[in-house]
């Protein structure tokens, strides 16, 4: 294999462990209830800055 094909096919292995990285993050975010903690925090901030709250 020339050195430029190894180049590439490392390539390719660094962006597929870092999907594999973010999908295993995403899910353990997910996992932990942190999508309703985001949400409510944004939904404090918008009601403070607009002054409804």
């Amino acid at each position: 294999m020339s050195s430029e094909k190894k180049r590439i096919a490392g390539r390719w292995a660094a962006r597929i462990a870092a999907a594999l990285a973010v999908v295993l993050f995403l899910g353990l975010g997910i996992w932990r209830g942190e999508p309703a903690i985001v949400l409510n925090k944004a939904i404090n901030i918008c009601m403070e800055c607009i002054g409804l709250g």
